[in-house]
């Protein structure tokens, strides 16, 4: 039976689960993935590390990390604003320190959410769109930067959204390209 023949016995099922065999199982050809270190001889990856590689570059796990990073850099900026920015109470009363706490926490907890949303969706984008353009370049920023926020700003319209997008791309691009260029 020639090649032809044979594929075409063969069950779209059964094309389809060695399609996917190929493409998850390629345990074959990683284990003799060599990584060269700058001095000495190259060391052979164990399959622990190659797993703890392959999570820690997956989409899902730089959104995740960007949101708790964000959360905890808007927690803190929260905190310094209600610092520096209090509520202020009119002539004759005075403001007690669990209002204080009160204010300082919904501001904090308000700005951490903001920049939680914000960091987890442009790094979700961000590494979407690189995956599927194939390439690590200035444009996967600009293009997530736009896509981010045209989706932020279109909860106030089409206008906030269309400058949303404009802004952060620009702001992106800019970013990017400063640390970049800043060597």
């Amino acid at each position: 039976m020639s090649n032809n023949e044979e594929k075409t016995n063969m069950s779209q099922e059964e094309v389809l689960h060695q399609f996917v065999n190929r493409i998850f199982n390629n345990d074959q050809f990683r284990e003799k993935i060599m990584m060269p270190n700058v001095m000495g001889r190259p060391v052979v990856k164990s399959i622990e590390e190659k797993t703890l590689d392959s999570i820690t570059e997956s989409c899902a796990f730089k959104c995740i990390l960007s949101g708790v990073m964000g959360f905890a850099l808007g927690g803190a900026i929260g905190l310094f604003t209600s610092s520096v920015n209090p509520q202020i109470k009119p002539p004759g009363q005075q403001e007690t320190v669990k209002e204080i706490i009160r204010e300082m926490k919904t501001s904090s907890l308000g700005y951490a959410k903001n920049f939680a949303l914000l960091g987890a969706v442009f790094s979700g984008i961000e590494c979407i769109v690189e995956t599927y353009r194939g390439q690590s370049d200035w444009k996967n920023g600009t293009y997530a930067g736009g896509i981010t926020g045209g989706l932020i700003g279109f909860r106030a319209g089409a206008k906030a959204g269309l400058l949303g997008a404009l802004g952060f791309a620009t702001f992106s691009t800019a970013i990017d390209y400063y640390m970049r260029n800043s060597s």
